[in-house]
């Protein structure tokens, strides 16, 4: 097949920074769209991802999956997108499309496997995937979100993983008017999980280790705020419905399953590269569940970001050049961000 050649920032180790590369994008299949970059969110998991935290980066790695753009070309079939319309790409950019989960609209838990936006198996070229530290990507019109003109796009483009990666499991959940949801951490995922659920209905109550991040998460629209570093504090929470766990650093857990009413769910979506350890007494006593979950489908990834269109909720972002990525992954592998940091792709 061929390809074209553009540029982008990766790296081939994990000891070494990211650089300008030169990347291959596909010649346009009938079925695909080319997406002219504008700015792509920062996630932890692309920390991880070029660090090898979890095993398995195939390097040269490109990173990025909170894509945002515009359409620059697209294929002789495709009829969803035209030249000139914005648009965005997730973490999904193909999967069997066959499968009992594929068919219901959950391509993340396609039986085959779905193909991930970076660091996965290409089908078509036969190598890896790259992803959106990239001046433009093909890939199938399918899984591709369309993106209202009315969007502050920068600020929006964290949608396209902390927003679905929050609003499944808040869905899922059942978040809303009369429920008690509890969010742990207030970083990137966090600060989106709180915008997310109050917009919902729900009672949010935020946990953090920070105490400078107290008044902020009122200032995001939780209703309380309380220091989990804290015992006094911690032994006063109860009745939670549902606790979102979005921290990806080893933590107690068992504290928060504490906190839970009887048939409470704690859901994880951090990502933590360590085992968190449960004690069997926290989750028999009550009927507590323990569960997970990982991002969304595409058409629940659309359903996020016309959500957030429609309540007007953006991510609280740190708006960066190519040339700041370096020192924004060594910021984001301290903490140091507020909440989210976006990549100006053509700063």
């Amino acid at each position: 097949m061929q390809t074209t050649l553009t540029q982008a920032y990766g790296t081939d180790s994990p000891e070494h920074p990211l650089r300008l590369l030169e990347i291959p994008r596909r010649a346009l299949l009938p079925n695909d769209v080319e997406l002219d970059i504008l700015y792509c969110g920062i996630c932890h998991s692309d920390l991880h991802a070029v660090k090898n935290d979890w095993g398995g980066t195939r390097y040269p790695v490109v990173p990025g999956h909170e894509i945002v753009g515009r359409i620059s070309r697209v294929g002789a079939a495709q009829t969803k997108f035209q030249v000139g319309d914005l648009a965005a790409i997730g973490c999904i950019v193909d999967s069997c499309r066959e499968c009992t989960h594929c068919a219901a609209g959950d391509e993340q838990f396609c039986e085959a496997g779905w193909t991930v936006v970076f660091n996965a198996y290409d089908k078509h070229l036969g190598t890896r995937t790259y992803g959106g530290f990239s001046e433009r990507i093909v890939a199938d019109a399918d899984y591709v979100l369309r993106m209202p003109e009315t969007a502050d796009l920068a600020a929006s483009a964290p949608l396209l993983c902390a927003g679905i990666t929050v609003y499944s499991p808040l869905k899922h959940w059942g978040a809303g008017p009369g429920k008690k949801i509890g969010i742990i951490g207030m970083g990137g995922l966090g600060h989106m999980a709180i915008k997310i659920a109050k917009a919902m209905g729900a009672q949010v109550v935020v946990f953090t280790t920070t105490p400078a991040k107290m008044a902020d998460a009122r200032r995001l629209g939780a209703d309380a705020a309380v220091l989990s570093t804290d015992p006094e504090q911690m032994k006063a929470q109860r009745g939670f419905d549902m606790m979102l766990d979005t921290v990806s650093a080893k933590h107690d857990v068992n504290l928060y399953l504490n906190a839970l009413r009887v048939d409470g769910s704690l859901v994880l979506v951090g990502l933590p590269n360590q085992p968190l350890e449960i004690g069997p007494f926290n989750v028999v006593n009550g009927r507590k569940r323990f569960a997970g979950s990982n991002i969304g489908g595409i058409a629940e990834t659309q359903e996020v970001i016309d959500f957030c269109a429609r309540h007007q909720i953006t991510a609280d972002i740190e708006l960066i050049t190519p040339a700041d990525i370096n020192v924004a992954f060594s910021r984001l592998e301290k903490g140091d961000v507020k909440y989210r940091f976006v990549i100006d792709i053509k700063a």
